[in-house]
């Protein structure tokens, strides 16, 4: 078994693209959701609100050449995977291209946008919109083969496009992936582009948040008077190295995954388990091979949807008792949907290295529904601790649980 540990990390968000800018957000309690007034013409979707990156571009970034292939969830998974590489001192490295570097990526779905040529087709018998980068900036696994083109990598490559588990899949599967010799270093993470259809999507089920001349206000993860999520986009990228691997050649090392744990519901397309869900978070301590105990706080999911959250809260008690600390991210970028637990995973381990951890943005009143547990409201915590979990949970009823270690 061989020792897998964070050598670098880079992202963007709707708060920014650096620790430093986003905790001066946290702190401040700012938070990224905004009105969207171009969603007006949208008269059949209730929810105006998203958390968008905004003025993000990199078309002076990159060639013309790669940029072809790239809708903007490659974009943005691309430039956080570049401000990863480059945090961990491997930008220009031939180690990059050796064949023992790999990528382990997702996203729900590639570019919205990029079917529109097929539908003009589909609909109309021709299309002036479809070309040969079409499908490739359409496709689910669009994320993963644009950042390996695009940098030269050779290694094992692994596309994770499961929803709102693509992120921590992508991390969960690269760390698996050097623990057992198959490669060396892993780009991982996860990426989404915000779209209408996405809203749309949750829209359908009566599940996102509709206070629209209020975007300050909501999501409220786990508090009893949430209305529903909102849908935010960016991407984070983790670059996960050999631990003897990355001291030979003199890397920082930020934290050692030590357990992940993945598993299905196998119940319900839409409606989580807890059941399922405390098996996974079980199976990562498990492979941690740590007590429960031992977790010092919790990154959830909290998506503020009501069945998600008392589901996720019940299974976290069950796996780890009532006193563990925990917060969502959710409450300050919407959900991210494929880069959540990316993006998350990212932001926990800053929080871990400097020991303040936010509180989940809007929660004001824990839902008397959802499990008792150590809810961080309204105020920084400043927490020492060694073990970090940072679970997701996805449409189809995919769960995952990763743990970190301080180093």
């Amino acid at each position: 078994m061989r020792r897998v540990v964070v050598t670098g990390m880079g992202g963007i968000t709707s708060l920014g693209e650096d620790w430093p800018t986003i905790r001066d957000a946290f702190a401040a309690g700012r938070t990224g959701i905004r009105f969207m007034e171009e969603w007006g013409r949208f008269t059949d979707v209730n929810t105006r609100l998203a958390a968008p990156v905004i003025g993000f571009s990199v078309e002076d970034r990159y060639p013309r050449k790669k940029l072809r292939t790239m809708g903007m969830v490659s974009r943005m998974a691309v430039y956080a995977t570049e401000r990863a590489l480059t945090d961990a001192g491997l930008l220009n490295s031939p180690l990059i291209q050796s064949g023992r570097m790999g990528v382990a990526y997702g996203s729900s779905f590639g570019s919205p946008d990029a079917v529109l040529g097929f539908y003009e087709l589909k609909m109309n018998g021709t299309s002036k919109h479809l070309n040969a980068t079409n499908y490739i900036r359409m496709m689910g696994q669009t994320t993963v083969v644009n950042i390996s083109v695009f940098f030269g990598i050779t290694g094992r490559i692994i596309p994770t496009s499961s929803a709102c588990t693509s992120g921590s899949q992508g991390i969960g599967y690269a760390y698996e992936a050097i623990r057992w010799n198959k490669a060396d270093m892993m780009i991982a993470g996860g990426a989404e582009e915000l779209d209408i259809t996405d809203s749309a999507t949750f829209d359908t089920l009566y599940a996102t948040s509709t206070k629209n001349d209020q975007p300050e206000t909501t999501p409220r993860p786990f508090d009893r008077d949430r209305d529903g999520l909102v849908v935010g986009e960016g991407a984070g990228t983790l670059i996960l190295e050999e631990y003897e691997h990355a001291r030979a050649r003199g890397a920082p090392i930020y934290a050692e995954i030590v357990g992940f744990g993945c598993n299905s519901d196998g119940n319900h397309i839409t409606t989580p388990q807890a059941s399922t869900m405390q098996q996974c978070l079980r199976l990562a301590i498990e492979d941690a091979e740590l007590p429960p105990e031992a977790i010092g706080f919790v990154s959830a999911h909290g998506t503020a949807t009501e069945w998600g959250d008392i589901a996720e809260s019940e299974a976290t008690h069950k796996a780890l008792g009532s006193q563990v600390p925990m917060h969502s991210l959710k409450g300050h970028f919407g959900h991210t949907l494929g880069a959540c637990g990316a993006i998350e995973a990212w932001l926990g381990i800053e929080m871990m290295r400097e020991g303040w951890f936010c509180p989940t943005a809007n929660l004001e009143n824990v839902d008397e529904r959802c499990a008792q547990l150590d809810y961080i409201i309204k105020t920084p915590r400043q927490l020492q601790t060694e073990y970090l979990m940072s679970n997701n949970f996805a449409f189809g009823g995919i769960n995952t649980s990763l743990i970190f270690k301080r180093i």
